[in-house]
């Protein structure tokens, strides 16, 4: 489809001639010398984002006046914040989060015809790519029938949803899905989708080059940033917003500038270098800002290690975290199988456009930071957080610290002995490394023996998740620790569920080409499927003797995961401390099982002589990786597992599906439901309220995640979502997840605020979605809503600092509209759920003036009214009037958090859905 420019100006307008091709190409050189502005020291991300500027400025929905905003940004040292209409070339989805965004477009489609408009109205505009990664879960483990075990079980459960993403790919315009089984999303981009640098025809039939810039439903779109592209994640709201040609409204954001200089040394990873950029991070504050790094460092910095940094982004608050166009890049392009032509392309553009990173690329920043990475040392993160950054040589200790601060927080006495039958009676307990006797003990006995479990079993041990199996040389690394443990005789223990589940089947191809898949299923990290798995959730059921064994003895049992996420109960319902790590150090780790363990000066195990064998015993070179990378590491292989990456295997090619305009909802599915928000619609927006005598559903503390609001794992057939399915005869071992479930609004209401860990401090010591209802009485929050719900009571939410960590999830706004929430009060927000809580038309407050829930003393049996909504402008502060329990008053000031004036008209139209819907309709 031709791509829309705002104007055909001679003057930012120029012709790049590459080869024998000819192209347009909006110059930032050219709008300089047009006295647009300087912009010569911006950093390369912003310089992205001001080409989107000059190529869509039409004097209406972009200016002059913006274009002329990024040279005040430069002058102004790296602040000015502008409100902007950015507009990406495409779209990236998942499963999880693509199945709900198609969900609403058919309902889209199904609303404007109530108000007499054209189905067809409802397309993407910009190429939208899904790609189905998230719902395979690790059912099989540790034996060569895994994967295909997991494959067909993963479609008996989802082949509903399946059935509706081939429709959708077959109703909607410019809308490509990924079958099942080809990799995850953000890696299946980075090898295969990004460009770097795009080409398309405009409406006068002109080819023109411009920046590959894309919006993904999944926080970890940053990833491709990596390679020089400028992404990011949205909720799903944002996205299908987007993708019908609605602009992102935002500010120019600041950028900080993370110096880089040295190079990595023997025996450290890219997972230890990215957890202690999270860590700084954090520590700097960049929520809401771009992060791009520069430096020498950057010389010494494979592509691939770049790809890592950029993915966890959303650890560290960043809107992106960006790497330049460099000879890396286009290093990078060449070996993952990119057109030549393509290649000269981005070489020859970046270079006149101003985007190279050269020797003398020195741009402005609003504030910097500095690594020498030759100061790296091995590390992990957790045991809930990622930027929860250990040392490796200090990591058992820290972690006995925090058991003896969990258990003496609680009742630390054990639980009555649970012995199994049979003989062999109960074996004596053993030793645990570092206990200070607050360490609970258990025992169990599986089809492989009886041991003992304890504070810091290691459950799960999981090679898993884009960030680190998109990185050859940690995936290598991997194998050869494999390599070497096997051939000295060591395994896993036989409590660990081990997996692995590369992000893309390049990885297989290369771990197979230097025989290491061999060496890994040997010690029982075979695959399990080509997904996320273990990172979001679907680890799958542990052992049920070994489930059992860790709630009976009330255990702290452990994780460690080569992922980027590691918040509470998202792992597994039975895994309470979550490591994140590098794939070798997750394989060393499965040897021990035990987190008590200190692995750097600790033997892991004894030989078959039964000598002790020590982690350096095991630990390759950096010269033996890369040359199996080199080796192994091939253009053919990625051109070859790429060539037909939309056509899946047999299975995706059997789903049939009907062709139709509007979706035909079947009325018993379980999974996906025509959702409420467009029911009953009017043609025109309301107005915005005062808020008047709201309650309080919940209060919550800091870094309380969207894993929190709305869970992605698995869960139990008491809660609410679980007697729903039930009620439809659906059998728990069809549970599946929630996020397989995000098609259907009535499960994912019921699983708002419903993990296992949140803490609503309404209720003293109380873990779970559990709330007072209108009759003070202890319930579940979706009980507990509904019932205010039938009062007409309207609901608000009290909060802590960075409220909505973590996951792009849109569910974690929608589920809160839809319980009846109508605003929440919060000490700081993450930036996309921010976005996605007034895209669904929840407003967001601030607390202003040194006030916070623990300050104003909240219980939850408060009355909430907040006025001056009737006439609110962006960022304006209004009156809250909080009445006690006991009737005393208190009144404060609160900081609106509709930060544009877009996002006024979208609350005005009950979410940004309903905003474009009308406009739609209008012009149809």
């Amino acid at each position: 489809m031709p791509i829309t420019v705002g104007h055909d100006s001679a003057k930012t307008r120029k012709t790049l001639t590459v080869g024998s091709s000819s192209l347009a190409y909006y110059s930032i050189p050219a709008a300089e010398a047009a006295g647009l502005g300087d912009f010569a020291r911006l950093p390369a991300a912003l310089k992205v984002v001001l080409e989107n500027m000059l190529r869509f400025e039409d004097g209406k929905t972009v200016s002059v006046d913006d274009i002329k905003a990024f040279s005040e940004w430069a002058d102004n040292g790296g602040q000015n914040p502008r409100e902007i209409a950015y507009r990406p070339a495409r779209v990236l989805m998942q499963d999880f989060t693509g199945v709900p965004a198609v969900v609403d477009l058919a309902a889209m489609r199904d609303g404007i015809v109530a108000l007499g408009g054209d189905p067809q109205k409802i397309n993407p505009l910009n190429p939208v790519d899904l790609v189905i990664d998230h719902s395979v879960m690790i059912d099989e483990f540790g034996n060569p029938r895994a994967f295909q075990m997991n494959v067909d079980r993963e479609y008996e459960r989802n082949m509903e949803r399946y059935v509706f993403l081939k429709w959708g790919q077959n109703a909607f315009n410019n809308f490509r899905v990924v079958p099942p089984g080809t990799g995850i999303c953000h890696q299946v981009n980075l090898e295969y989708l990004a460009q770097v640098v795009w080409s398309d025809k405009d409406q006068n039939g002109e080819e023109v080059a411009y920046p590959d810039t894309l919006v993904g439903t999944d926080s970890h779109t940053t990833m491709v940033n990596g390679a020089a592209v400028l992404g990011w994640g949205v909720g799903g709201i944002e996205a299908e917003a987007a993708m019908l040609g609605q602009p992102i409204s935002m500010l120019i954001p600041e950028v900080v500038g993370f110096k880089l200089t040295g190079q990595m040394v023997e025996g450290t990873t890219a997972t230890d270098l990215v957890l202690k950029v999270v860590e700084m991070l954090r520590a700097h504050g960049v929520v809401g800002k771009f992060v791009e790094f520069y430096g020498e460092g950057l010389d010494h910095l494979p592509l691939a290690d770049r790809a890592t940094i950029g993915n966890m982004a959303p650890e560290y608050g960043a809107t992106c975290g960006f790497f330049p166009i460099d000879a890396e890049t286009l290093r990078y392009m060449r070996t993952t199988g990119r057109d030549e032509e393509r290649i000269a392309l981005v070489e020859a553009y970046a270079k006149e456009n101003g985007f190279w990173r050269g020797a003398d690329y020195n741009p402005v920043y609003t504030s910097t930071l500095e690594l020498d990475m030759g100061t790296i040392v091995p590390a992990i993160s957790g045991p809930k957080r990622p930027q929860d950054y250990v040392a490796l040589d200090v990591a058992a200790p820290t972690f006995a610290q925090w058991v003896e601060g969990q258990r003496s927080a609680k009742d630390a006495s054990p639980k009555e002995e649970v012995r199994w039958e049979g003989e062999g009676g109960q074996p004596e307990p053993a030793d645990i490394p570092g206990d200070t006797g607050h360490h609970k003990r258990g025992y169990v006995k599986t089809d492989e023996g009886h041991y003992q479990l304890h504070d810091g079993s290691i459950v799960i041990a999981s090679i898993t998740s884009c960030t680190n199996t998109s990185n050859p040389y940690v995936m290598i690394g991997a194998g050869l620790v494999a390599r070497k443990a096997r051939a000295l005789g060591l395994t896993r223990k036989p409590w660990v569920k081990t997996s692995l589940a590369p992000g893309s089947q390049v990885v297989s191809a290369y771990l197979e080409a230097a025989n290491l898949q061999e060496d890994l299923d040997a010690i029982g990290f075979n695959l399990v499927g080509y997904g996320c798995t273990t990172c979001i959730g679907n680890s799958g059921p542990l052992e049920p003797e070994i489930s059992k064994a860790i709630n009976d003895y009330d255990l702290i049992a452990t994780s460690i995961l080569s992922g980027n996420r590691n918040f509470e109960g998202r792992i597994s319902p039975d895994v309470r401390a979550n490591y994140l790590a590098s794939p070798p150090l997750v394989v060393a780790y499965s040897l021990v099982g035990d987190m008590n363990v200190d692995i750097t000066r600790e033997p892991l195990g004894q030989d078959q002589n039964g000598k002790d064998v020590y982690l350096k015993d095991i630990w390759p070179s950096q010269a033996e990786i890369a040359e199996l990378v080199e080796a192994t590491v091939t253009r053919e292989a990625f051109m070859s597992k790429y060539a037909d990456v939309f056509k899946g295997d047999e299975k995706w090619q059997g789903v049939e599906v009907t062709d139709s305009q509007t979706y035909d909802w079947p009325p018993s599915s379980t999974y996906v439901q025509n959702p409420p928000y467009f029911k009953g619609m009017s043609k025109d927006p309301g107005v915005i309220t005062n808020l008047e005598n709201a309650k309080v559903l919940a209060i919550l503390g800091d870094m309380v995640t969207t894993d929190h609001i709305s869970p992605a794992g698995s869960f139990k057939e008491s809660t609410p979502a679980g007697r729903y399915l039930v009620e439809r005869q659906v059998p728990v071992r069809e549970f599946n997840s929630y996020g397989s479930r995000r098609g259907n609004h009535e499960v994912m209401m019921r699983g708002t605020f419903a993990n296992i860990r949140i803490k609503n401090e309404m209720l003293d010591g109380v873990e779970g979605g559990y709330t007072k209802g209108p009759d003070g009485e202890q319930a579940a929050i979706y009980d507990a809503a509904m019932a205010h719900q039938e009062n007409g009571t309207p609901l608000v939410i009290f909060a802590g600092e960075q409220y909505g960590a973590g996951s792009s999830r849109d569910w974690a706004a929608k589920g809160t509209a839809l319980l009846g929430v109508k605003a929440v009060i919060a000490e700081s927000f993450e930036r996309i759920h921010r976005s996605n809580l007034v895209g669904m038309g929840v407003i967001p407050f601030e607390f202003t003036g040194g006030d916070s829930r623990k300050s104003l003393g909240l219980t939850g049996d408060e009355t909430v009214s907040i006025s001056g909504l009737d006439t609110i402008q962006p960022l304006q502060e209004v009156p809250c009037t909080i009445t006690m329990g006991d009737g005393s008053v208190k009144e404060i000031m609160i900081k609106c958090r509709i930060d544009t004036a877009i996002e006024i008209e979208y609350i005005e139209h009950g979410g940004v859905l309903h905003y474009v819907l009308r406009n739609l309709a209008k012009a149809s």
